[in-house]
């Protein structure tokens, strides 16, 4: 069993956040004896992996404990199968992209003012891709940063959902406003929630799986146990917004993260029902 004590500190590479030593996507044995993991190709049902838990309960009935996001989506579906390439070896320039962000509007893709949530790998741009992920916990807890957000010293070994996202960045207000999907305080029944979450892009697509972030592979496996939920549509976003997100949140988040590779063996997925 996991402690919180583990993950003490934040450890955000655990939830696919930032800062973690890179281990490899190289060649080895697959993981044995883990659950399922995550990312996935969300268009494919098809998973060998027996290790079954139970899925979490809906967002509405849980906490909200973290956001984060991730340059280029790190799930597939025919809505985000652009193949970023193999990327830097830290998680960086991999990935898939939006089919919408092949078709954008010179306005659409105007350069900003402002570097947008800049960090060592770089910074956002108009046309850019992102995979938000809503970290959801059955603990009592405030959101914050990292995992260790998500678990308390009375709760160990939460149940975890990740409501997902994938959006194609736009130089546009009349996108979406990043904020009107972040936390601000917001409590629904008692629970800690996002002001909202996206309606308009199609039916979620859920399944067991694991944490993400590019400290893991298939031959360096998470052992997380996470419901995920992911939306199989892109949504354009304010760029704009988000570079206003990363300058002021209560989960200190001030750039996008890396990616992990994604799990195609299916002794390593989860079926998706």
């Amino acid at each position: 069993m996991l402690s919180a004590g583990a993950f003490a500190g934040g450890d955000k590479s655990t939830l696919g956040l930032a800062g973690a030593k890179h281990h490899g996507h190289g060649d080895g044995e697959a993981c044995v004896g883990f659950g399922p993991q995550t990312p996935r190709d969300i268009d494919s049902k098809a998973g060998a992996n027996k290790r079954i838990f139970g899925m979490a309960p809906p967002a509405s009935q849980m906490n909200l404990c973290n956001i984060h996001f991730h340059k280029n989506a790190e799930h597939k579906a025919t809505a985000f199968a652009i193949y970023a390439g193999d990327g830097d070896g830290h998680g960086y320039d991999s990935g898939y992209k939006c089919g919408i962000s092949e078709s954008l509007s010179e306005a659409e893709l105007a350069p900003t003012k402002e570097a947008i949530c800049k960090s060592e790998h770089g910074e956002l741009k108009p046309g850019d891709t992102i995979e938000v992920h809503w970290v959801h916990t059955s603990c009592d807890v405030a959101p914050g940063a990292g995992l260790g957000s998500c678990l308390s010293d009375s709760c160990a070994n939460p149940s975890l959902r990740v409501e997902t996202q994938v959006f194609t960045l736009v130089n546009d207000p009349n996108a979406i406003d990043f904020n009107d999907l972040d936390y601000d305080g917001n409590i629904v029944n008692g629970y800690h929630q996002p002001k909202a979450l996206p309606t308009n892009t199609g039916k979620p697509v859920e399944f067991l799986g694991s944490t993400t972030g590019p400290k893991y592979s298939e031959h360096k496996c998470s052992p997380m146990q996470v419901t995920w939920s992911v939306r199989p549509q892109c949504a354009k976003v304010d760029i704009n917004s988000v570079g206003e997100w990363c300058k002021d949140n209560a989960f200190d988040e001030d750039h996008a993260h890396g990616v992990r590779k994604l799990v195609v063996n299916p002794d390593l997925l989860s079926t998706i029902e």
